[in-house]
């Protein structure tokens, strides 16, 4: 004989096994699609997070960013290759810094206008790397270059008799085909790397643009080559070229502290500043976003974002304007070239 009360057990019992099985296959849909999210080929680049509807307004001040530094750079790299005067070792460090920081600029403008026009979200495996080798590759060879300036203007001021013999035009094709070197081929083992690890955390990068520790914080395969590699690589070029700028003016200054002349100190001293300015520029930005991803990880997404922005854009959009400033020849050049364009 069969109570009411044991129906009602039967059904509940059978009701609750059927929520079950729907909970089952709902989480295993859902693990499959977060699954194929996390091995796919692409990843999520990261705008100003809460200011979407302001993106085409954001947008101006950056495309005038952009265009500031390709119309700076490409004006600087005219101005000393149409000028004979200028065919000067000195000169021809500046159009490899120039040079540098156009390409800076061409690398990231794509994908950081591309975010704020909405033309682009997401960025694929091998682009991303791509980005990343340039980005990297790129910021190496501007620190060689400053230090080849660092090392111009310490003979040029502590042996200047011997200025010309040193640093001959051979001699500066050859220094900037090892700062090439040097720039792009030490990077390309842990650049690579990154093709053959397995990304199963969130696909969603830092920035708006890729960079090598991005990568490595999306990674579950084992990226302690890659991590040693790279803290070795940062100390040798970026913390050995900041020490060996360092030292070299150490001895400019103490050669021109000898000089007796108020004027000649002054004059040394001012054939410096363009360089100094450009060393504090390409740096500072580079340790507080070092900082900023070591000690700032409580702040909001959106200043990490325009931290590694201004990293970015702010060395190519300063250096041309510091030496169009404070170059004496530079700047008479870009007032004539201004003044013809006018007339």
């Amino acid at each position: 004989m069969k109570y009411p009360d044991e129906d009602i057990k039967v059904s509940s019992s059978i009701h609750e096994y059927e929520l079950t099985g729907e909970k089952k296959y709902l989480n295993s849909r859902i693990t499959g699609l977060v699954s194929l999210i996390m091995n796919s080929s692409s990843f999520l680049l990261t705008g100003f997070s809460g200011l979407e509807q302001q993106y085409p307004w954001i947008s101006i001040p950056f495309l005038t960013i952009y265009a500031m530094v390709l119309s700076g750079n490409c004006m600087v790299l005219h101005v000393i290759q149409t000028e004979p005067s200028l065919h000067q070792p000195m000169f021809y460090l500046l159009a490899m810094l120039a040079l540098t920081d156009l390409c800076m600029g061409l690398s990231t403008f794509h994908t950081v206008l591309g975010i704020l026009w909405g033309f682009i979200r997401e960025i694929s495996l091998n682009s991303c790397i791509a980005q990343s080798y340039f980005i990297h590759g790129l910021s190496f060879m501007e620190s060689s270059v400053l230090l080849t300036m660092a090392f111009d203007r310490y003979v040029a001021i502590c042996n200047p008799l011997r200025y010309s013999s040193i640093l001959t035009n051979s001699r500066i094709f050859k220094i900037g085909l090892a700062i090439v070197g040097r720039s792009f081929f030490f990077i390309t083992p842990p650049i690579i790397n990154l093709k053959f690890f397995h990304y199963c955390h969130s696909h969603i990068l830092s920035h708006s643009f890729c960079l090598h520790q991005d990568l490595l914080r999306l990674a579950c395969s084992d990226i302690r080559f890659n991590s040693y590699y790279a803290l070795m690589l940062v100390i040798f070029t970026l913390l050995l070229d900041a020490i060996l700028i360092l030292y070299s003016y150490f001895l400019i200054l103490r050669s021109v502290l000898v000089i007796a002349s108020q004027e000649e100190r002054h004059k040394s001293f001012q054939t410096c500043v363009s360089h100094i300015c450009a060393v504090l520029v390409f740096y500072i930005p580079i340790i507080s976003l070092t900082m900023m991803h070591r000690f700032g990880k409580h702040l909001s997404p959106g200043v990490h974002v325009l931290m590694g922005n201004i990293y970015i854009l702010f060395p190519p959009l300063m250096n041309p304007i510091i030496y169009s400033v404070k170059t004496q020849q530079i700047r008479s050049r870009m007032l004539r070239l201004f003044s013809l364009k006018i007339y």
